[in-house]
């Protein structure tokens, strides 16, 4: 089949059927004798395969190493396990930084008055250096 159907097929765009070809997270497809691609269904798979992986935040690599652990029948589950266990404490570790970022501007937002006086926590807090929210302090 074209791109065009891998594309639809695997709910990716055209581009990033490409793009995964090209650095090769999916085998490189054959080409027509008009030079299209042309993809198999076991390509197709795996591009949702990859689709799939990187919505949960798998990063290439990890598509990567999993697309392997895919193809390999006498693969061993504890490697899956090992991969998924690092991105669910990834998305922990996340989740605690987005609670705290939201609890500190909900706490700024409940502070400002909102009127027409230029009185505004929220910007005081954003321009404090010391602000225990910044990650990457300038020097």
């Amino acid at each position: 089949m074209h791109i065009s159907t891998a594309s639809k097929i695997s709910g990716l765009p055209v581009k990033t059927v490409r793009y995964y070809a090209d650095i090769g997270l999916v085998s490189a497809p054959c080409r027509s004798e008009a030079g299209y691609r042309i993809y198999d269904d076991a390509a197709v798979r795996k591009l949702a395969f990859v689709r799939r992986a990187r919505q949960f935040g798998f990063s290439i690599d990890e598509c990567r190493e999993l697309i392997g652990l895919y193809e390999d029948q006498r693969r061993s589950s504890a490697d899956v396990k090992r991969i998924a266990t690092n991105r669910l404490a990834e998305i922990a570790r996340k989740q605690l930084e987005l609670k705290s970022l939201h609890d500190e501007l909900e706490h700024l937002v409940n502070a400002c008055k909102g009127d027409h006086r230029p009185d505004c926590p929220i910007i005081d807090s954003l321009g404090n250096r010391q602000n225990p929210i910044e990650s990457d302090p300038a020097p």
